[in-house]
């Protein structure tokens, strides 16, 4: 092969973007060096510069070498044997190119993390064989599944020190499947290693024969990202405006999804004015395609008018196109978000203001519970509610990570100042307030009972009839016990000549939910669609019976909004964690069937009975 096959193959090979995250002393720094290392893509110089810090700083013990100081390259780090700054390092295989952000596991780094998970393909989440699935190793798992990557590699390190022990490892990766099922991770393999020894980092190791799979480098080399790109949607912000003379005006940008071709339609946005692709430019010569990441220039058959910060899409599929946006939230400074101070968003090539319009919570990413707050801080996370100037072109983030993503800049500071998720646009109504977060949802609770119509026959009427006010029982429990108190009550209220009905899960997640995924991120229209299904029944004048296996304060809060002016009654069985100030009843999950059933009557007398009817 001569030097110019060889120059053109290598420009040609797949380019991988992957990060390392989990705990502190975990490993990653190591993991990277040894990969690195026993690759043989370290230089002699930097080889022996290696060996000569070794020998100052060094920790890995005696006779052995510290592999993680050709990435901690800080003297802070060195010093303490942490990360603390994303380290970027570039090496290339004979299959593959590579790009490795080593981020840092403090969780005072956590936007450090977040900015090397930004751009990445796959995540590799390192778990320390002797303490497995800890705090930090949720923290970054939920990180990663907030910025949307689609290939996870979980490496169980330091086997070593367990004796290769097959049952440690796969205890690891059972606790890692339980934790990780609600963030419903796609693409994850499991892996034992010892970074330090190089036992199946680079070759499978004959120390761990019990593994069947792949060594950690072939599976990098072979792992399909392409697969996961948006070829669908072609979107291309524009960036410049070119008319070099009176023959010529063309629209510079990068196509950041899908492909493009000449004599395709496209419409402009937010003009919507339409034409067809005449030609796409490059220094190099027009191409017959283009397609996401390259950057070119589009000429059009027909005269229109479109500026930078505008967008260029195919006629039969459009973004969204709205002013008025709800997103998730990670906070990167000192100075926290709040309600009602306007930023400067980028988003694509447009910049504009944006208000903070309402902030619904925080997400406690250890326990991925959330709670109602009045500002965000460094390093949390949250989702938030913005009023911009400009309209936005955006797809949600899920779909789309380019144009569903969106960075803050502080306008007095001019630093970034977060970076968001979009998750969806809201409804604004007429008086122009949005009707989609939950303060407008409690706002906006005398302006549904003003539009709700009713029928000829009054709630008064239905419980005159019915002997009880309708009245929403809600059971939370994650055992089967919590199932069966509920069905026994709607049978015992039904056995009184009252009006009980009991809805299990089951037939919400297969009917009216059948279109969403019981996981985190769709958890809140899983609560939206039960309230306001509860609000309906209760309406109805029925005691309505239903339960979930896991809410926290924030999903009661909204239950309690939605069922509104009808009353919820909640009910938790054993230890289930909500706040106290939400829960009407707390019974113990291994009382007597009997007793449990009389003291929830009573309860529910005292809520539902009129007064001269009881239960």
């Amino acid at each position: 092969m001569d030097i110019d096959q060889f120059l053109n193959q290598h420009e040609n090979k797949s380019l991988l973007r992957l990060l390392t995250c989990g705990s502190v002393d975990d490993g990653k720094s190591t993991l990277i060096g040894r990969l690195l290392y026993d690759s043989k893509l370290i230089f002699d110089d930097q080889i022996s510069a290696l060996h000569a810090d070794n020998e100052k700083v060094g920790n890995a013990g005696e006779g052995e070498i510290d592999y993680a100081l050709l990435l901690d390259g800080l003297k802070a780090e060195r010093e303490q044997g942490i990360t603390i700054d994303v380290a970027y390092r570039y090496f290339a295989t004979p299959k593959r190119k590579f790009i490795i952000a080593d981020t840092p596991g403090h969780e005072q780094y956590t936007r450090n993390m977040a900015t090397g998970a930004s751009t990445a393909d796959l995540a590799l989440i390192l778990i320390d064989a002797r303490y497995g699935v800890i705090t930090q190793t949720k923290r970054h798992t939920f990180l990663v599944s907030l910025l949307g990557l689609k290939h996870i590699v979980v490496v169980v390190n330091k086997m070593d020190l367990k004796d290769f022990d097959e049952s440690v490892f796969k205890s690891i990766c059972a606790d890692f499947k339980a934790f990780s099922a609600e963030l419903n991770l796609p693409n994850v393999t499991f892996i034992p290693i010892s970074a330090l020894k190089g036992d199946n980092v680079v070759e499978k190791s004959e120390r761990i024969p019990w593994y069947s799979g792949q060594a950690l480098l072939p599976i990098l080399e072979e792992v399909d990202v392409v697969a996961a790109a948006n070829l669908d949607d072609f979107r291309f912000p524009v960036q410049l405006v070119s008319r070099p003379d009176l023959d010529f005006r063309g629209f510079a940008g990068t196509v950041v999804s899908g492909t493009v071709r000449p004599g395709d339609k496209i419409k402009a946005l937010p003009s919507l004015k339409q034409s067809t692709i005449k030609r796409i430019v490059t220094a190099d010569g027009d191409l017959d395609e283009a397609f996401a990441p390259q950057s070119v220039m589009l000429e059009l058959n027909d005269e229109i008018d479109i500026s930078n910060g505008e967008m260029i899409v195919h006629a039969e599929n459009l973004p969204q196109i709205s002013t008025h946006i709800e997103a998730s939230m990670v906070w990167m400074t000192e100075t926290p978000l709040k309600e009602g101070k306007t930023y400067i968003i980028r988003h694509t090539s447009r910049t504009t203001k944006a208000k903070i319009t309402e902030l619904k919570f925080h997400v406690d990413i250890n326990t991925l519970q959330k709670h109602p707050t009045k500002e965000l801080q460094l390093n949390e996370i949250g989702r938030i509610v913005l009023t911009t100037h400009l309209p936005l072109f955006f797809d949600p983030y899920v779909k789309n990570r380019e144009t569903g993503s969106f960075i803050l800049i502080d306008p007095i500071t001019n630093v970034t100042a977060g970076a968001g998720m979009i998750e969806r646009h809201l409804t604004v109504d007429k008086a122009g307030a949005d009707v989609g977060g939950e303060r407008s949802v409690i706002n906006s609770v005398d302006r549904r009972e003003f539009l709700w119509e009713q029928g000829r026959v009054t709630p008064g009427n239905r419980a005159q009839r019915n002997r009880h006010k309708g009245k929403w029982v809600l059971f939370i429990g994650d055992d089967q016990r919590t199932q069966k108190l509920a069905k026994d009550l709607e049978y015992k209220l039904f056995n009184k000549k009252l009006q009980s009905y009991y809805l299990g899960l089951s037939n919400l997640t297969e009917g009216l939910e059948a279109d969403i995924g019981d996981n985190f991120w769709d958890r809140e229209e899983h609560i939206r669609r039960i309230g306001e299904l509860g609000r309906i029944m209760t309406d109805a004048g029925l005691i309505f019976i239903s339960s979930l296996d896991r809410v926290d304060d924030y999903d009661l809060t909204r239950l309690k909004v939605l069922n509104s002016p009808n009353e919820l009654l909640v009910i938790a069985i054993g230890d289930s964690v909500v706040n106290a100030r939400h829960i009407n009843l707390q019974l113990r999950s291994d009382g007597d069937t009997a007793e449990l059933i009389k003291a929830i009557e009573a309860e529910l007398d005292r809520h539902t009975g009129l007064p001269e009817y009881t239960i």
